[in-house]
This record gives C-alpha cells, sequence and structure tokens, in this order.
C-alpha cells in the first residue's frame, strides 16, 4: 500500500489527513494518509527512512521554508516563491529522490481571481511565513502590487501600528496569513482599522475555521467582500495529487 502524509508541527489542525483518506475510499486507490507531526525538521529523515511505501509529503507550519535544504531538486516556481508545501518522493534502488513543489500559490491564485476588479490594484499581506511568500507571488502574478504586514520591525515590512484608514483605502486587498482567529482564539482578529472598510474592500483569510473568522465578519459589517481559505485547500491537495502522480513532474 503506498502512503502519503503531512509533515509540521503541530497538526491538530490539518485538513489533509481526512481529505485524502476520503479520496483513496472512494476512488478505490490503495494507499492512505498519514499525519507525522515532527517536533524538529531534522526528524524528516527518520520518516522517509522508517516509511519505504510512502510516495510524497505536504509540508505544513512551521517547516515550508526549512525543508528546501532538505531536497535534491525544487520545482522553478517553488524557488522563486521560497517555500515548497509539496514533495514528491522516487526511489531507485537504494536512493530516493526528493523534489519539492509548491500547490499554496496554484490554490490561491485560483481561488481569488474571481474576486479581483479593476479597483483592485494593491494588497497588504498580513504575516511573514512560508504560505504569504505563494500569496504574495500569486497576487504579484495576477498584477497587484503588495505590501508585507509584520508586528515586528523587519526588512521590507510594515508593522499593524502603519495602517491608517488610508492605507486601508489604497491596499482594498488584505489577505490574513497569520494564525491569529483560527479556532479556538476565534474571538481574535488582526489589528485593522476595519471601519475605513468598504464595498472595493476585499478580505481573504487563508483561515478555514470557522468558517466566517472575526476578521471576515468585521469587514462584511463595512461593505467588504469576504472569503475563507477552504477552496484553495481544496484546489491545493487537488495539485498536490498532481504532483505525486503525473509522470510529467518526475
Amino acid at each position: 500500500m503506498d502512503k502519503y502524509g503531512l509533515i509540521g508541527y503541530p497538526l491538530g489542525h490539518s485538513f489533509s489527513i481526512g481529505y485524502f483518506n476520503e479520496k483513496f475510499q472512494n476512488e478505490g486507490i490503495d494507499a492512505e494518509y498519514i499525519n507525522f507531526e515532527i517536533p524538529n525538521i531534522e526528524d524528516l529523515v527518520e520518516v522517509i527512512d522508517s516509511n519505504p511505501e510512502l510516495k510524497g509529503l505536504n509540508v505544513t507550519i512551521p517547516y515550508k521554508e526549512k525543508v528546501m535544504f532538505y531536497l535534491d531538486s525544487i520545482s522553478p516556481e517553488a524557488r522563486a516563491i521560497g517555500a515548497v508545501n509539496v514533495i514528491r518522493i522516487t526511489r531507485k534502488g537504494n536512493k530516493v529522490l526528493l523534489k519539492g513543489f509548491n500547490s499554496d500559490v496554484i490554490g490561491f491564485r485560483q481561488s481569488i481571481e474571481p474576486l479581483l476588479e479593476k479597483c483592485h490594484k494593491k494588497a497588504l499581506i498580513l504575516g511573514t511565513g512560508g504560505a504569504s511568500k505563494a500569496v504574495d507571488h500569486g497576487l504579484r502574478s495576477l498584477g497587484l502590487e503588495t505590501v508585507f504586514v509584520s508586528r515586528y520591525e523587519r526588512p521590507d515590512t510594515i508593522q499593524y501600528g502603519m495602517i491608517t484608514p488610508e492605507v486601508i483605502q489604497e491596499y482594498n486587498v488584505i489577505v490574513n496569513c497569520t494564525p491569529v482567529g483560527m479556532y479556538p482564539h476565534s474571538d481574535e482578529c488582526p489589528k485593522l482599522p476595519y471601519e475605513a472598510m468598504n464595498h472595493e474592500t476585499l478580505l481573504y483569510d487563508l483561515l478555514y475555521n470557522p468558517d466566517e473568522t472575526l476578521f471576515m465578519k468585521k469587514g462584511a459589517e463595512h461593505g467588504a467582500t469576504v472569503k475563507n481559505g477552504l477552496e484553495m485547500l481544496l484546489l491545493q491537495a487537488f495539485s498536490s495529487w498532481e504532483f505525486w502522480t503525473d509522470e510529467c513532474y518526475k
């Protein structure tokens, strides 16, 4: 039986295990999907060595950038983004080859594109982790100008205290790539001047639990268009399967 899985820490919120095991059962695929909750990225080597049936992995927080050092090759898009969330595992005799891809950018781009209008030219990206890099790449490929927002002073970022009502009106696409507002902390949201939002504002939250985060709710109260990350997850899971199984990605 083939194995696929997810590496990250912690994995209590994982969407992938339910999605893929249901897919395998429904489509009669002789495979299983396993969560590998590893406290250190160095443990990846043991996961691969002790699971010879492993054909592919998804990668989540906090390893989308760190995992790149363990790969034999990386797709041009994933390298440009600077983050990997899909690994294809190929075994040739005693040799194991790991190839990295990024399906986050595919899922995000396909999910947000139908919501974009002519007024959407600039975007704020909340967070600076691996997912935010894919979001940045996706938005720029769709023609938007982007700025990263961080809680801390970092190069090429602005801080939350710098986001005025005027900034909200200029940067009217806002994507939350942080865990702020995720269950069980559903009563939290990024600190923004929500009162400056209007019908031209687009809020996209990568979170999907709860269905409507406080970030989305507060924006919607002022007329913003809002969307959560569930469709993105479905689209990136579909892309993951292609990366693992399509011969053209060998």
